[in-house]
């Protein structure tokens, strides 16, 4: 997913897998938030807990978008948590929202008095509207199925205005979607998009990468990697993406300001 021509370059990537395969970190039943290893992949977590959502996703978990706007200036995020989250659960979303502020020039503030704010919310499913909107800008991460590191990071980079990396303008350099094992009805999802990919290399390891089985309708591979990816800790790439200079936080250098 990169960014579309419309919102904000600010982002922070992750990685999380290898080969194209996600492993997400936390659980809401841990003793430390973002410290169990999970062996279920995010792709398949996401998807598999937004079935019973009567929400109208894209790629399977981004609300149909509404009008967004550009803004300069260092990034200034107001947000609310919903009151059914519990303080152990918030604290996991708000260290989910820390690791943006340790490498980028996003603040989040809980602000309930602002026009414009995300509202974190557990509402069926994990998916977020694309970019900023005007108003309250619902993001859900379901308590059952969401409450993961990776899924918190992966669903506020949609609120940033970020697509799923295998739709980048240029993913055929560099994955081969094989369309025989993909439904239909899915297909849309992995249309090319047209992105500003921020002057940045296809990052396979990037955690806005969908696995490499998402959508099948057998289990096998629906996005194959050439040449076969590595694994890599927080790459330049990332770094790059979030939008930060070496020299700290710029005013216009880029992102939403609210």
């Amino acid at each position: 997913p990169d960014l579309t021509l419309c919102p904000f370059p600010l982002l922070l990537l992750l990685p999380l897998h290898s080969r194209i395969h996600h492993t997400e970190k936390g659980s809401p039943q841990e003793d430390e938030v973002g410290e169990e290893e999970d062996t279920i992949d995010m792709t398949t977590r996401i998807l598999s807990t937004n079935n019973g959502s009567n929400e109208n996703l894209l790629e399977g978990d981004l609300l149909a978008p509404r009008t967004r706007n550009k803004a300069n200036g260092v990034v200034t995020i107001p947000y609310v948590v919903s009151y059914h989250f519990s303080q152990y659960e918030k604290n996991m979303i708000t260290t989910a929202m820390k690791a943006f502020e340790s490498r980028t020039c996003i603040r989040f503030k809980e602000r309930p008095w602002e026009y414009d704010h995300n509202s974190i919310e557990n509402k069926q499913g994990c998916f977020s509207a694309l970019g900023r909107a005007r108003g309250k800008q619902v993001l859900s991460l379901n308590k059952q199925g969401c409450l993961y590191h990776g899924i918190i990071i992966h669903e506020l980079n949609h609120a940033l205005g970020f697509l799923h990396k295998q739709t980048r303008s240029d993913h055929d350099s560099y994955v081969r979607i094989n369309w025989q094992y993909i439904n239909p009805q899915n297909a849309y999802n992995f249309y090319k998009q047209t992105t500003n990919n921020l002057n940045t290399p296809y990052d396979y390891s990037s955690i806005m990468h969908y696995g490499k089985t998402a959508f099948s309708m057998n289990m096998k591979e629906t996005i194959t990697p050439s040449p076969t990816p590595t694994t890599l800790s927080r790459s330049r790439w990332d770094i790059q993406r979030s939008g930060k200079d070496p020299g700290g936080c710029t005013p216009g250098y880029g992102g939403f300001g609210l």
